[in-house]
Order: structure tokens, then C-alpha cells, then sequence
């Protein structure tokens, strides 16, 4: 099917650009006006000129649903109907992604169906299981509002999280690329002007300085060996960690490293009560939501103690001393679940321990922040003074000789 670019006005009044697939330019051209768009030119495009998405580039981001989420629930407060708001965050979302999945879900409500179902004709990717459950719930209760409130507060949160653990780690990657940058610009350009000097001196050189121009002559003469090898392995790294083993052996490994471990067990259990808590808000019964939250986790060890609780709880057994029994969460879950089931207020501590394990998250954030930023000098300090040392011990040798010989 074709694909027309166009150029439009908005009953907002502002010009927007982009594309619509239709089988002819007037098919597309009443697509626009359902939109509430008034074409101004269509085209239809070419291989040249057709729009390119890369997904990657464009994904829905937790961002992204978090302003969409409190946007749909100013509108709805004002009275607006469902199809009319949908219509109007289309036109004011910047993710274009997201953008045309609005416009598609509009339609589709406008051809009958519920909200819910109109979303998740939109795909995983886009609107997951969970958004879904507390939309349909949302519906069913007459409470929709209150539905995109706890999402909008869910995803707000989440990105927050998200957010503190890539701060995190950007900078030690950053630094650590610097750092192997640096190294091949010395060891294929600076270091080779020494050897020449050193060639001349005619002197027994320190063992250092021979390891350091003997890697230095094979960086210059297998550079490309050593480049291919590093994008062989990182290749073969990311898909290993593409396969059940890999995803098993890194989730072992985040969980048991030093620094990183206590962050993984508090970033999982943050993620457990807040998704959890969602959902039961929703209506949605613990089994269900128990299914649900196990697809959200990252950590694939979490993943499994969560359905195997599922299972217990299946059977009989309370949600806390399922948990317990998978010795993953910490003894505040546990002991929080416990106090939630025996008080019947699941869901308002669920609520304080995702506030709890957020700050903790933040604070264990800061704290590997402390810890890796003088780890790194000091790693620094190492590569820097051995190449000097190695580089200067020659030249002092050369300046004591060249003393004692005059």
C-alpha cells in the first residue's frame, strides 16, 4: 500500500508534517480530516523520500507514557470524550511512534471497540500487558481517570529509576573508552618515536620498557587483528547474553558482584511492589498480577522465584511466604507483604515499599557513584604511570650516564 506525505493544519491552527498509508491520495486525504487534520498538500512518496523509522531511534519510552498518561487524564477530567482526547494528544505527542499509535487506536474506537482492546491492537511494544489490565479495569469500574493517574505515577517512577541507573553507569563507560582510545593512540603513535630513540641509546633498557614496546610493536603491526577480535567478542557477547544460558549466567553475575549486586536485588524489588501495587489497584486478582509483574522483571532469576510463586500461591500458600521461600527478595519484602495480607491492606504497603526501595535505589546509586569515580582515577593512575614510568626510566638512565661521562 502507498505511502502519501503531507503537509496540514491543525484545528489548533499549527502546520504538521508526515505520512499516512492509504491505497490512493483520497483515501489519504479523509484519513487526515478524520484526524482533525485539514490537508494542505499530499504526495505520495517515494523510495527517496518516504519516511525511514528506526525503531531503536523511536521507541515508547517510560517518559513518554508518563506525559501521555497525566495529558489523558486532564482531558478526561474536562469532560472530553475518549475519541476527541485521544485526537488531541495524537497532535501534541512528539514520539512519533506513540503519536500513530493514538491516531490508530482512535480509529479503532471509533469503529466500536473499548479502549482497552483498541490499545492492545497496538502491540506489546507499545502499550504492554500491564497498561492494558489497568485500562480494561479502568473501564469495567467507570474509574478510567483514576487507572491513567496510577499509571501516569507508575511510569514517572520508573523512569526516575531508570534514569539514576543509567547516570550511573555512563560514566564509567565513558571514561573506560577514553581510557581504551587513549591507549591505542599511544601505543600505535607515541610510543613508536621512543623505540627510535631508544634504538640509538644502544643501552640495556628496563624490563618495563621492553613489556611496554613489545605491546606497542604488536599493536602496530596487528592493530587490525586486535580490533577485529574486540568486535568478534563483544558480537559474541551480546548474543550469549541473547540465549537462556547467557540471560542466566549475567543475572547471576549482576546479582553476586560486589557493587552492583545489592543495587540489582533493590532495583528488582522497587520494580516488584510497584507494578504489583498497580495492578492489585486495579482489581486485577494476585495471581494474575503476579504473571504479569514476572514479565516486567529484568532480572530473569526474579522472573522465575515471581511465577513460582504464582505457583504456590496457586495452591494455597500466602504471597509472603512464597517470596520467602525463593530467598531472592530482602526481609523488608517480605515482612511488609506479610503485614499488608494480614491487614488487608496489600496494596497501601506495596505502595510505601516502592517508595522505600525507589530512595533506596537512588541512595545505593550515589553510593557506587562514590565508590567507582576513585577506582577509576586509580585505574587511570595505573595505565598513565606505567607507560611514564616505562618511557622516563630509560631517558634518566641516558641523563646519569651522559653526567658521569662528562
Amino acid at each position: 500500500m502507498p505511502s502519501y506525505g503531507y503537509e496540514a493544519i491543525s484545528r489548533t491552527g499549527s502546520k504538521k508534517k508526515g505520512s499516512v498509508t492509504a491505497p490512493d491520495a483520497q483515501q489519504a486525504r479523509l484519513q487526515l480530516l478524520a484526524e482533525g487534520l485539514t490537508p494542505i498538500e499530499i504526495k505520495e512518496q517515494s523510495l527517496l523520500t518516504k519516511d525511514i523509522e528506526i525503531s531503536f531511534l523511536d521507541r515508547v519510552k517510560a517518559r513518554d507514557l508518563s506525559v501521555f498518561c497525566h495529558q489523558f487524564v486532564s482531558v478526561i477530567d474536562a469532560g472530553v470524550p475518549v475519541a476527541e482526547a485521544l485526537n488531541l494528544l495524537g497532535q501534541q505527542t512528539e514520539n512519533k511512534t506513540l503519536r500513530k499509535a493514538i491516531f490508530r487506536t482512535q480509529k479503532e474506537i471509533q469503529q466500536g471497540e473499548t479502549l482497552a482492546d483498541a490499545m492492545r491492537k497496538q502491540g506489546k511494544r507499545i502499550f504492554a500487558p500491564m497498561f492494558i489490565n489497568m485500562v480494561a479495569a479502568g473501564e469495567a469500574s467507570g474509574n478510567l481517570s483514576v487507572s491513567f493517574s496510577r499509571m501516569a505515577d507508575y511510569y514517572e517512577n520508573a523512569n526516575k529509576t531508570k534514569a539514576a541507573l543509567q547516570k550511573a553507569m555512563i560514566y564509567p563507560i565513558v571514561v573506560l573508552i577514553v581510557v581504551v582510545i587513549v591507549m591505542f593512540i599511544m601505543m600505535l603513535f607515541v610510543l613508536p618515536t621512543f623505540k627510535g630513540i631508544f634504538d640509538d641509546m644502544g643501552a640495556t633498557l628496563p624490563w618495563i620498557t621492553r613489556v611496554i614496546m613489545g605491546i606497542s610493536d604488536f599493536f602496530v603491526g596487528y592493530w587490525w587483528l586486535i580490533l577485529i577480535v574486540g568486535a568478534l567478542l563483544g558480537l559474541s557477547t551480546w548474543l550469549f547474553s541473547r540465549t537462556k544460558p547467557g540471560m542466566y549466567c549475567f543475572a547471576w553475575i549482576a546479582r553476586h558482584l560486589p557493587v552492583f549486586g545489592p543495587l540489582t536485588v533493590k532495583t528488582a524489588s522497587a520494580q516488584f511492589a510497584r507494578t504489583f501495587a498497580t495492578l492489585t489497584a486495579s482489581g486485577l486478582p494476585i495471581i494474575e498480577a503476579l504473571e504479569i509483574v514476572s514479565r516486567s522483571m529484568t532480572n530473569v532469576y526474579f522472573k522465575d522465584a515471581l511465577l513460582r510463586a504464582r505457583e504456590r500461591v496457586a495452591v494455597g500458600t500466602s504471597l509472603a511466604d512464597s517470596l520467602q521461600q525463593s530467598r531472592l527478595f530482602p526481609p523488608m519484602v517480605i515482612h511488609m507483604v506479610r503485614i499488608g495480607e494480614e491487614s488487608g491492606n496489600l496494596e497501601k504497603m506495596l505502595d510505601k515499599l516502592s517508595e522505600y526501595y525507589d530512595d533506596e535505589v537512588q541512595a545505593a546509586t550515589k553510593n557506587m557513584m562514590a565508590m567507582l569515580e576513585p577506582m577509576i582515577i586509580i585505574l587511570l593512575c595505573l595505565v598513565v604511570g606505567t607507560v611514564a614510568i616505562g618511557v622516563l626510566l630509560p631517558m634518566f638512565e641516558m641523563y646519569s650516564m651522559y653526567d658521569q661521562y662528562l
